[in-house]
């Protein structure tokens, strides 16, 4: 009985939540608090769940059936606990560092900010807990509808035009592909609940398993396979902190979770290798990797080049599905959380570049470290747990990805996860490199006034002209972070691609089960 009211809660809280950000939005404080409030008490209830899934209990609330084999019910497993945990932990440190961002940066319609995200949390906890595939289904529009506010939040003819991409090729894919899927599985089988092993086999001709498995995988959009991929890098034109939600926190995290759910509890991990039906994914995923990666190289707008990383990332995780191997389903499961805490930490350190310096491009952010080394030293550490290099997270679970592709005798997968982790490095690594190596660009430019003024007045190059140059540049160089409420946050979340390194091993035995 307690862990139904938890579960309840968990969902319920953030929904209430918003209801009292819309009664305090004429009180910024007041309203930032019931915010981390709600926050705060939402991950509370997530953590009671836990001990009872550790203990190989799964805890279940049934809330009315529609019809035969048709319920909406939630139950959670150990994959569910794992993303319900990131997602509830990370809207707390989101909400931190959004006061920092929107505030510092101005932002209109912050009310309907706070308000829109809450909803989308609640979503996503209701996706982390769902019993079976009708529920998660329902859970998965509601989390559309409700971000499709915060892409268009500024309300610019961009962010409209990114909106109406965003919400075009979610609702069509999921209404389109996805809801035939779901209705399909539903009258092959008389059920659509997650079911260790899948429903499947026995009620599918072998033939149609690849027709059926290509509706579940394009139809989850939001996993973001190419080629429906452009309504992220579309929906970068939004907040950072938004930016956040779509790719660590929520949205993204909720297609690959899907994904996972599928192939595991929908198909089965041996009915997909028995018929060979997801062959043709793996060279899709593998692809995705390598293609999204190449075309982050060639974007200047740091947003922009995080989003093509996020898109290469994400079919890691459709690639570990795609293997279908025990070693490969948990490394999976694993790189959600480490690219959630790896990413957002790139994002959140993003926002507090634009905060502090207002600069957006890559190129204009030459010799910025020496101002902000707070934040350039949390990037790297974000984007070394991305490449997977220890001592950070993302290093384990790109480590059970490449034993699963050896279980599967598909080594051309490893090459592929060795080949993108050098591109990682390529376009990643840059970002911090400039940052500290050279003087920045407006400082080299006044050095260089300086010195043509010189000549000019005859080559009289005095000492009150060195000291008026060494000024500019040590001004240049003291330190002026973004606001506390933006580098805290992305410091613990930094810490955190440390402390998934360290114990990597408890996420593992947490997860294993899902593959028993």
């Amino acid at each position: 009985m307690q862990s139904q009211i938890y579960i309840g809660l968990a969902i319920v809280l953030p929904l209430i939540g918003t209801i009292m950000i819309w009664m305090s939005g004429n009180r910024p404080n007041q309203r930032e608090v019931v915010t981390i409030i709600t926050a705060g008490l939402t991950f509370l209830c997530v953590l009671q769940l836990l001990p009872p899934v550790l203990a190989g209990e799964q805890p279940e609330l049934r809330i009315t059936e529609l019809l035969p084999g048709l319920e909406l019910a939630f139950r959670i497993e150990p994959l569910g606990m794992m993303f319900a945990l990131i997602a509830s932990f990370l809207w707390i440190i989101t909400s931190f560092y959004a006061i920092g961002y929107m505030r510092g940066h101005h932002e209109p319609n912050q009310t309907r900010f706070y308000m829109c995200f809450a909803i989308a949390i609640s979503s996503a906890l209701a996706i982390a807990f769902s019993g079976n595939m009708f529920t998660l289904f329902i859970a998965y529009e509601v989390l559309t509808l409700s971000t499709y506010p915060l892409v268009t939040h500024s309300q610019t003819d961009e962010a409209r035009r990114a909106g109406r991409v965003y919400l075009g090729i979610l609702m069509s894919t999921s209404i389109g592909l996805l809801m035939i899927g779901v209705i399909w599985t539903w009258a092959a089988t008389g059920t659509l609940d997650f079911t260790p092993g899948g429903i499947l086999k026995g009620k599918i001709d072998d033939g149609l398993v690849i027709v059926l498995l290509f509706l579940y995988m394009y139809g989850i959009g939001k996993a973001a396979l190419m080629p429906i991929h452009r309504w992220l890098p579309a929906a970068m034109v939004a907040p950072t902190p938004v930016s956040a939600l779509l790719h660590a926190v929520a949205v993204v995290k909720a297609g690959v979770f899907t994904v996972l759910k599928v192939i595991i509890y929908i198909f089965g991990a041996d009915f997909l290798t028995e018929t060979g039906a997801s062959v043709w994914l793996m060279y899709v995923a593998g692809a995705t990797v390598l293609l999204a990666s190449l075309v982050a190289l060639t974007k200047d707008n740091l947003k922009a080049r995080l989003a093509y990383s996020t898109i290469s990332q994400l079919a890691y995780v459709v690639l570990a599905g795609a293997l279908a191997t025990s070693h490969s389903l948990v490394g999976g499961a694993m790189h959600i959380a480490m690219h959630a805490f790896g990413k957002i930490t790139l994002f959140f350190c993003a926002g507090a570049i634009m905060v502090a310096s207002h600069k957006t491009e890559i190129s204009q952010m030459r010799g910025l470290g020496w101002r902000m080394p707070f934040t350039f030293a949390a990037f790297l550490i974000g984007a070394l747990s991305v490449i997977g290099l220890p001592p950070l997270g993302g290093s384990w679970s790109k480590w059970y990805i490449a034993l699963g592709a050896a279980d599967a005798d598909q080594l051309i997968f490893i090459a592929v996860l060795m080949i993108s982790s050098l591109l990682n490095i390529a376009y990643l690594i840059p970002v911090f490199a400039r940052g500290f190596f050279g003087p920045r660009e407006e400082e080299q430019a006044q050095m260089a006034n300086g010195h043509d003024e010189a000549h000019d007045d005859g080559g009289h190059y005095g000492a009150e002209q060195e000291d008026h140059d060494a000024t500019h540049v040590v001004s240049g160089k003291r330190i002026a972070e973004a606001p506390l409420f933006c580098v805290v946050p992305l410091w613990i979340t930094a810490l955190g691609c440390l402390a998934l390194f360290v114990y990597a091993d408890r996420l593992y035995n947490m997860l294993s089960p899902i593959v028993k």
